[in-house]
């Protein structure tokens, strides 16, 4: 047995359906009708798509002198070149006896790093900075700050994030390991807490901080490279409250929900305290893509139905409706603002 499919990889993986041990150690390609069921290339489509339309507006917006968007973007690409790989393959990095083995993607058509590294996923991380940072940026909370405008993209990030988080399991886009203790419990529903704090709100409002922070004239690409860098800190600063109760996963669970229902709070009050002003443009990415995504999710949500393991529906449904009011916020401001390409 290699030392990058370990037992509780070979149990995981072969919950998903395949054989961790029969895998391409660079690239893997396979036709998208092939896949474990239909929503997963929908998924490929939706995210991949997305991060293109993303990009394509980033150059946009650069050429029209603002390069935030553009370095968010290629930012988000050097986050997942660090943070990544630890997670797939702690056992690199001397982590397997810390951390342990995580979870599994499944077989997406398009598969890096020994199948543990779908296309999709190297997208949506470019995808998802863009959506959350276009509509706060759209609302006009960045003209109050870059860290009130981070705060308004934890939440954003967060209602957005946990629709697609939830539903992942039940639909075997991603199967987490249950004998993680360490990392993946507590956790709500089947959904670990760490991972809807953490990854969900904490790593991209650090990233689109930093990056409004350091974009600017002059040198771009070291700037891009020193957001990318220093986002997975901020994690890590935000994960030492509940570490601190490492051996009580109640502690830990109450630690967590107290930090998330801050990022509710927060988020919900620099928003809804922030002018709606018309001058604010409002670009075609922010005014179609996370409708498309909210509505991609919502299919595979009901399509999900019955299935288990299942994330928390409850939370699923708060999150659709938070985004959903997020979406009438910036439709409200569209309605005033100038519509840029």
């Amino acid at each position: 047995m290699s030392a990058d499919c370990g037992p509780a990889a070979d149990a995981v993986t072969r919950g998903l359906g395949f054989d961790c041990h029969d895998v391409s150690p660079v690239i893997s390609v396979r036709p998208p009708w092939d896949l474990a069921n239909w929503t997963m290339p929908l998924l490929e489509v939706l995210v991949i798509g997305g991060a293109v339309f993303a990009l394509v507006h980033a150059i946009r917006r650069y050429r029209a002198g603002d390069p935030v968007n553009l370095a968010l973007w290629f930012a988000s690409l050097v986050y997942l070149l660090v943070i990544e790989p630890p997670l797939y393959f702690p056992e690199w990095f001397g982590l397997d006896r810390i951390y342990g083995f995580i979870f599994a993607h499944n077989r997406f058509t398009v598969q890096f790093m020994g199948d543990r590294l779908p296309l999709y996923i190297v997208a949506f991380y470019s995808m998802f900075t863009q959506l959350a940072y276009e509509i706060v940026r759209s609302l006009g909370v960045f003209r109050r700050g870059a860290l009130l405008g981070a705060v308004a993209v934890a939440l954003v990030c967060q209602v957005f994030y946990e629709v697609f988080d939830q539903i992942g399991p039940p639909l075997r886009w991603w199967a987490w390991n249950p004998d993680n203790v360490v990392v993946n419990h507590p956790a709500l529903a089947s959904v670990p807490m760490t991972s809807m704090l953490l990854f969900a709100s904490v790593s991209m409002a650090a990233m689109t901080y930093l990056v409004v922070r350091l974009a600017g004239n002059g040198w771009l690409v070291p700037r891009i490279l020193l957001a990318g860098v220093l986002t997975p800190l901020a994690m890590v600063i935000a994960g030492i409250p509940s570490s601190v109760f490492r051996d009580n996963t109640t502690a830990q669970a109450w630690v967590l929900g107290i930090e998330l229902a801050l990022v509710w709070l927060a988020g919900g009050w620099v928003i809804a305290s922030t002018p709606r002003t018309s001058d604010e443009p409002v670009s075609a990415f922010a005014r179609y893509y996370p409708a498309v995504y909210l509505g991609v999710m919502a299919v595979c949500w009901l399509s999900a139905l019955g299935m288990a393991p299942v994330g928390s529906g409850l939370y699923a449904l708060a999150c659709f409706l938070g985004a959903g009011l997020v979406l009438a916020a910036l439709y409200r401001v569209r309605s005033r603002a100038p519509a840029t390409a």
